[in-house]
């Protein structure tokens, strides 16, 4: 089949490459001149692992091809993903002018029937809104499908090729019939595609992102409690996971939730419902709680070491989540600011991150970055761990205790070891478990 995928992101690269890699030729569009010439010499200007391999491999069988010519890559196309950014507006609501103005120029080059695809996040009417862009700039028949991504950065390699569903939103049974065409290689072993209108699939993105929001608020919140009454979140979210009602994933109560999904789609879900006057209480307290948990490891810093000023801080982690280089909505990026604003001096570290985080918050003279995690925790009053990549799970803790001025450890994703911070002397304070103290 021949596709069109506009826009080389984390949801346009994956899906393009994924396509290719079942034999598809996928033209990848990208009005980023730059990003096209790095991905023709290989260079993949995202982080997501195994994307790089199978972006070349289908590079060199001539089955994705990378271009900045929207109007000449659209023609004698089947399917088109429009995979443009959709970001958060002032208003909350999702920014759709890129979307509709991609629409616009394939409406316009497309030279016979085209299935055209949202696969942004997009709000609830917005294939409506896409397809009407199409009524009126083409006399060639054209149908608008919604179907919503769900890919976790870090995996989406393993999210596209085996899917739990492909949501696939439309009345036109034409354009259904080549979507399930597309996507049938994706879902051989049991059918997973779900078939709706175009309404409902624009809702179950939403729906979906919000209630795994809502998942991680909640903990957080029992977090909270378990500290004031003498509870181990942990043992907590074990009992509770092991009940097949509930299961064991997002239960992990740690800083909050960030990245390019949640805090944007609940922004989004949260204005459709302003507009219509139907109010969200449970959505509302889920985004206003993890703004709140952003700041809980400096509240605990500050009740274990007093006034900040002058304190040195070593921050282990800046991306929103391990096994990316993203840190849209990090509470990384909350954590540093408290910190200066207080007069810390910060010592951070990432293993891939570093440069996207750099770029918003350059070195000065009181933030630093390191290459490693050892120099990060040379000197330092205090070491909080912030996002849980491999090689800070299992550190040796003795060589840190060495290193550090101090002996406080913040534990933000409750992943080390406790056994050996007490054996080492140091004083430990996780997200909702028992506080050590050095005996």
């Amino acid at each position: 089949m021949q596709v069109c995928v506009i826009g080389t992101g984390y949801v346009g690269l994956v899906a393009g490459a994924a396509f290719a890699d079942f034999g598809n030729t996928v033209h990848c569009v990208d009005i980023d001149e730059k990003k096209i010439q790095m991905l023709w010499k290989g260079e993949i200007p995202i982080y997501e692992p195994g994307l790089d391999v199978m972006v070349a491999r289908n590079v060199e069988k001539k089955r994705l091809i990378f271009s900045t010519n929207l109007s000449e890559a659209v023609k004698n196309v089947q399917v088109v993903f429009l995979a443009v950014g959709t970001p958060q507006g002032d208003d909350g609501n999702a920014d759709l002018s890129a979307l509709k103005a991609a629409a616009e120029v394939v409406a316009k080059n497309i030279n016979g029937f085209t299935v055209i695809v949202d696969k942004s996040t997009v709000p609830v009417g917005t294939a409506d809104i896409i397809q009407d862009i199409f009524n009126r700039n083409t006399e060639h028949e054209a149908v608008v499908v919604s179907n919503p991504e769900f890919l976790k950065e870090g995996d989406a390699i393993n999210d596209f090729m085996r899917p739990e569903r492909v949501v696939i939103g439309t009345h036109d049974e034409r354009a259904r019939s080549v979507m399930h065409e597309l996507y049938q290689p994706f879902v051989r072993s049991r059918e997973r595609i779900i078939d709706m209108d175009t309404r409902s699939a624009e809702l179950t993105k939403y729906a979906s992102n919000a209630f795994l929001a809502t998942r991680i608020s909640f903990m957080n919140n029992v977090a909270r409690l378990c500290e004031i009454v003498g509870a181990d979140v942990e043992l907590v979210r074990k009992g509770m996971g092991s009940d097949s009602r509930i299961g064991p994933k997002f239960l992990y109560a740690g800083t909050g939730y960030g990245g390019s999904c949640f805090p944007k789609d609940i922004s989004a879900l949260l204005y459709l419902s302003h507009q219509v006057d139907q109010f969200l209480d449970v959505v509302e307290a889920t985004s206003s709680s993890n703004e709140r948990q952003k700041r809980i490891l400096v509240e605990k810093m500050e009740r274990r070491l007093g006034d900040l000023k002058g304190k040195v801080v070593a921050v282990l982690g800046l991306a929103f989540k391990p096994n990316t280089d993203d840190i849209r909505e990090a509470p990384a990026k909350v954590i540093v600011e408290l910190l200066e604003q207080k007069g810390a001096i910060v010592r951070a570290y990432d293993p891939v991150a570093m440069d996207n985080f750099k770029a918003s918050f350059p070195a000065t003279a009181n933030r630093t970055y390191f290459d490693n995690l050892y120099d990060t925790v040379e000197g330092a009053d205090a070491t909080c761990l912030v996002t849980e990549w491999h090689e800070f799970q299992r550190p040796d803790f003795a060589r840190i205790r060495k290193a550090m001025r101090g002996n406080s450890l913040f534990d933000g994703r409750n992943v080390w070891n406790t056994q050996e911070i007490r054996a080492n002397g140091f004083y430990y304070e996780g997200i909702g478990r028992p506080v050590i103290r050095p005996e």
